[in-house]
């Protein structure tokens, strides 16, 4: 009951976007002028599209990079004992707590020193959305370890154990027997590393300049930002548009959630 009550604002906030977006105005929930698509004019904008991509590049990249490196460390911080394992564990929890805001300048230097490099400078660099990709993946990885490892303590030893004594190797045993059994860890993981590339702004908006390389995030910002209190129905209609893909990225990879129980663990 408590949780049902608790979501309540958050199922109104959407409902007002999806009718303000398709509305003339809106007088608090309460449509005037009838419907129209005149807030989604936005769509024949090329500019909108090019950073749509781009945003969908930044969060595919961040999704693909983050759970395969995240699942190898986790595997070998799960199942394996070497030297500095626990110091290791240690530094990845530490480097949760730093907040972008901190390495600003940090990440600049980097940037400016990747680019500056041969061949792969011009698409990695300062200014080019697959750095900015490479950054978001530095900042989610140390969390996205601990996510992963968590669900891979939940596996048995035995399975892994029999697979041994057969004769697999370690790389075979993590992709094809721990990898098939922590899918909805995998989807829990891609859902969010999906939705933080997808939306995020202090990194693109810092470190890209000009719209061929500007993110759907940085153009929201913008747009809302020189909206007067007549256009927020324009608003409402591109942060719908905004929604739109990860809406779509859950449905394809809900059926791995339900999967999932409390503790970090998930059924079989």
């Amino acid at each position: 009951m408590v949780l049902a009550v608790s979501v309540v604002p958050i199922v109104v906030g959407y409902a007002w976007i999806l009718l303000a977006s398709f509305t003339v105005r809106t007088e608090g929930f309460k449509p005037v002028g009838g419907l129209t698509l005149k807030h989604w004019q936005f769509l024949d904008d090329p500019d909108i599209w090019r950073a749509t991509m781009n945003s969908f590049i930044i969060a595919m990249t961040s999704v693909f990079l983050v759970t395969i490196l995240a699942s190898l460390a986790a595997y070998a911080l799960s199942r394996m004992a070497f030297r500095g394992r626990r110091g290791f564990m240690g530094t990845t929890l530490v480097l949760t707590a730093f907040r972008p805001e901190m390495l600003l300048i940090a990440i600049f230097q980097v940037l400016l020193f990747i680019g500056g490099l041969p061949i792969i400078g011009e698409n990695v660099g300062f200014n080019t959305i697959l750095g900015v990709a490479l950054i978001l993946v530095t900042l989610e990885l140390p969390l996205a370890i601990w996510i992963m490892k968590g669900f891979m303590d939940s596996i048995s030893w035995d399975v892994e154990r029999s697979a041994m004594i057969d004769g697999a190797s370690r790389p075979q045993i993590w992709r094809q027997i721990i990898m098939p059994q922590i899918r909805p860890g995998l989807a829990a993981l891609s859902i969010l590393m999906f939705i933080q590339g997808w939306n995020a702004y202090l990194i693109p908006q810092l470190f890209t300049i000009g719209t061929r390389v500007s993110t759907l995030s940085v153009i929201f910002n913008q747009f809302s930002g020189e909206a007067s209190q007549q256009a927020w129905n324009g608003v409402a209609a591109l942060g719908m548009f905004q929604l739109i893909p990860i809406l779509i990225f859950f449905l394809f990879t809900q059926k791995h959630l339900i999967h999932i129980y409390g503790g970090g663990a998930m059924s079989g």
